[in-house]
């Protein structure tokens, strides 16, 4: 599978979670070549996703709600996963 296919099961998963998130994914796989996690195919990606679910949640909390969103891909298809996860300003 390739990382572009990975990105959209990636958006798909947190826009089922967070309908309303604004959502930018960045594939940083090739800077980590020769890594261990890039030799088992799974990709290194950035988020940054902006929802209102966000809104009173401490960044752990928001971190962890992203995890539980993403589930099985996060075994599957993500070796890292760097997150900046906002409430709306």
């Amino acid at each position: 599978m390739s990382n572009s296919e990975r990105i959209a099961r990636i958006r798909a998963a947190l826009l089922d979670r967070f309908t309303d998130a604004d959502i930018l994914i960045e594939d940083e796989s090739h800077l980590h070549a020769g890594h261990a996690g890039a030799a088992s195919g799974h990709g290194h990606f950035r988020l940054r996703i902006v929802s209102a679910s966000f809104a009173g949640l401490a960044p752990i909390a928001r971190h962890r709600a992203v995890y539980a969103a993403l589930g099985e891909l996060m075994k599957t298809d993500i070796h890292a996963l760097s997150i900046d996860a906002q409430p709306p300003a």
